[in-house]
């Protein structure tokens, strides 16, 4: 299916002018950074000298419990990459590098990021590295204070030193372990930003979206919104917005995942990371939530041989058992389907590479892992975020009482229901893949049977995984 034919109905919401104009409005963008800057600093500031004790440290909880059920839960499923517009780890790297906070500042030329960046590292290979690096060491940085505080200080020095050197946001579309599965799983989210009538961008030479113009910049994620057809790498920034004369730029209500049955753009770094997120729930799942505790005494260093093992055993898991699993299935039912007698009726297979069909049907795990890192974060939030309320008075563990919040304890919400909230989310997802799965498979083998025996070792694939989460949740 090409990008032309992906369909369904869109409902542009820049048609109702206030918010037209509030999109369009150069502050609008910090007017949500700042709030969410203020407490990046703290979480920060609260990791590197407030109390050691995680459960009464803001940055542990604020981070790991409150921002990260907000993003996983709400913003990415509903808002696509709308964390990337508020985000305060690539603004003050902007600030600087245009000499500007909210006014159009100076701007550096395209080339310097699409040339100076070097081309082997123009994919998400980088994310991928970057989040499983955090990933292999998460028993420590979200239980210790100061490992956030250090983790996510480097973060933002590294986004201020690429902007500097590169301008654009060369660390968000490159390096950023957050944004490479904001990115994938944007894909899912019923918004979308995307140029009104491509014919007018063809027609037009100007190109304020790639050059900016006097109302903003050029697109810091170096898109071309005439040939957006994914979310992936749109960081909803709203400057191609600002930017466009030809008012030729919409921000789109659509169906979900329509992106997934886009064939254009899709990669092996994008495979990948479908395999490391949806393996990594099922790792965090086992260490942080299964009654194993030799594991997660592995995972928390408890012994240098002992860590080793637990590294190995993670990224063998990462790499190369689950992708090669996940490639035996598609393997097979792709030479069950080529060996499916033809009907006269049925379109002409597509000639592909057992690793071409296999990357493509990749993209089937997008809704099968969302739905599993839901239901992981639903398993902690309801019980745990009840310790950010005396936090908010004593953010650094240290005896405050600002908002005489102090001494509200531990109150675990709603425990006895979520079970039921995480089966049917991860029900949900296994039937979304399995669609997914199939639409991508009608795109290489036309007919409806072939498409249907080619998904079948792909949905036990998906449906042993469900049932291992299901298994570990209830």
């Amino acid at each position: 299916m090409s990008a032309s034919t992906v369909g369904g109905w869109r409902f542009d919401l820049t048609r109702i002018a206030f918010i037209k104009r509030l999109l369009k409005h150069r502050g609008f963008q910090t007017l949500l950074i700042l709030p969410n800057l203020f407490a990046f600093v703290l979480v920060i500031l609260t990791g590197l000298i407030g109390t050691p004790v995680g459960n009464r440290n803001f940055s542990i909880i604020f981070t790991w419990i409150v921002w990260w059920a907000l993003l996983i839960v709400l913003l990415i499923p509903f808002g696509a990459r709308i964390w990337c517009t508020m985000c305060p780890i690539p603004a003050p790297g902007e600030w600087i590098d245009h000499i500007a906070v909210i006014t159009k500042g100076k701007e550096q030329r395209l080339s310097v990021a699409t040339k100076g960046w070097p081309k082997r590292f123009k994919n998400i290979w980088l994310q991928n590295g970057a989040f499983l690096s955090v990933a292999l060491f998460s028993a420590i940085i979200l239980t210790r204070p100061l490992a956030t505080g250090l983790v996510l200080l480097a973060f933002i020095l590294l986004a201020i030193s690429l902007s500097i050197k590169y301008g654009k946001r060369v660390f968000c579309r490159y390096v950023c372990p957050v944004g490479g599965f904001i990115g994938l799983y944007s894909m899912f989210a019923p918004v979308e930003v995307r140029v009104k009538d491509p014919e007018v961008c063809r027609g037009h030479g100007a190109k304020e979206c790639i050059q900016g113009s006097e109302n903003g910049y050029g697109c810091p994620w170096m898109e071309y919104p005439g040939n957006m057809v994914r979310n992936t790498y749109c960081g909803m920034c709203t400057e191609c917005l600002k930017t466009c004369s030809q008012d030729n730029i919409a921000v789109n209500l659509r169906p979900i995942a329509v992106d997934l049955f886009v064939d254009k753009g899709r990669g092996l770094d994008e495979a990948y990371k479908a395999f490391i997120m949806l393996t990594c729930a099922v790792v965090y799942s086992v260490v942080m939530l299964g009654p194993w505790g030799w594991i997660k005494n592995w995972a928390n260093m408890a012994s240098a041989p002992e860590f080793l093992a637990y590294a190995s055993m993670f990224l063998a898991a990462n790499l190369l058992v689950v992708p090669g699993l996940y490639f035996l299935a598609a393997w097979v039912g792709k030479l069950w389907a080529e060996r499916t007698p033809s009907t006269a009726s049925a379109a002409p297979v597509r000639v592909v590479t057992p690793k071409k069909f296999w990357i493509d049907v990749t993209y089937a795990l997008v809704p099968m892992g969302l739905a599993g890192w839901i239901a992981f974060s639903l398993s902690f939030v309801f019980v745990n975020v009840s310790y950010a309320i005396p936090l908010i008075s004593d953010p650094f563990g240290w005896g405050w009482n600002l908002l005489g919040t102090v001494d509200y304890h531990w109150t675990p919400y709603f425990p006895a229901v979520v079970g039921y909230l995480q089966v049917p989310i991860l029900l949900a997802g296994l039937a979304f893949s399995i669609f997914t799965a199939y639409q991508i498979a009608q795109q290489h083998f036309g007919a409806r049977a072939r498409a249907l025996r080619s998904v079948i070792p792909i949905s036990l694939f998906l449906t042993a995984f469900t049932s291992l989460f299901v298994y570990l949740y209830m």
